[in-house]
């Protein structure tokens, strides 16, 4: 697969300006500052690019999953769900499709590895676990699978506000020592079950007014070639974290933005972005 930290195309959803006029304007500048160029994806209904667009394997290669996540079931939220095949093709991109169901920011991955959460079993239940195992192998590529509890209380049911990939040996995971006992017990186990290595950085979610705002998770970074965007709060863990991912990404382009607006919705960095390798 095309880990984060090789990619260099980056796209935005072209519903980002109109809904987040002033954090796109700091992320814009941003970017422009670190020297990431993008582009606007067209046709899209929501923000979330990551959920929706294809997951790249290699550099001519594309899987789209299924985009039909159960939290989009209502009347009102279905209307978001955007129409992938038209912004493919749009792009000039043509991906292999699969029935899965299975939404990007469930699919944190480095180049032989991926974790999700077992939220893609509840998503597929037409599918055998050991068949739907297999299948992802062969989408994805990867020879190793890992899985972790989704977090209760996260309606997206993702991986990739819960941990990322550093390199092929090593994570970066939430402290969730605030969390309920069982599922702090049951994630740090599946961690360990990987075999990675792993940092744990700073988690403050708690003062949030409800389970749907992501403010306070930091690993919902975004990373690409020789540079790491992170999100800050405005709270006290914003410079405890900065500086881990300062040390952690030695020799990267490291800067910071605000991202209340977005996280205040439930998603940040990388929910926002599709990165791939051109």
């Amino acid at each position: 697969m095309i880990p984060d930290s090789k990619t260099n195309i980056l796209y935005l959803a072209d519903t980002l300006p109109k809904k987040y006029s002033n954090f796109y304007k700091r992320f814009e500048k941003a970017l422009n500052n670190c020297n990431i160029h993008f582009k606007l994806l067209p046709k899209t209904k929501d923000v979330w690019a990551v959920d929706y667009m294809p997951i790249q394997i290699d550099l001519n290669k594309f899987v789209r999953f299924v985009y039909n996540p159960s939290y989009l079931q209502t009347k009102k939220l279905i209307k978001t769900i955007s129409d992938v095949d038209a912004i493919c093709c749009e792009i000039g991109i043509e991906p292999f499709k699969t029935d899965i169901i299975l939404d990007g920011g469930n699919v944190t991955r480095t180049t032989n590895k991926v974790i999700m959460t077992d939220r893609v079993f509840v998503d597929n239940p037409t599918y055998e676990r050991k068949q739907i195992i297999k299948e992802l192998h062969e989408l994805l590529q990867v020879d190793k699978l890992y899985f972790v509890p989704e977090q209760p209380g996260d309606f997206t049911g993702h991986s990739d506000g819960m941990v990322r990939f550093i390199n092929e040996n090593a994570v970066v995971i939430n402290d969730y020592q605030r969390e309920k006992e069982w599922f702090y017990r049951a994630f740090e186990i599946a961690i360990h079950n990987t075999g990675l290595e792993y940092i744990k950085i700073p988690y403050n979610v708690y003062d949030n007014k409800s389970n749907d705002q992501a403010n306070g998770d930091y690993i919902n970074y975004l990373q690409m070639e020789n540079t790491v965007i992170i999100p800050t709060f405005g709270i006290k863990e914003d410079d405890v974290a900065v500086k881990q991912f300062e040390t952690i990404f030695a020799g990267s382009n490291i800067t910071t933005i605000d991202s209340n607006e977005i996280a205040n919705d439930g998603g940040i960095l990388n929910c926002i972005t599709w990165n791939i390798l051109k």
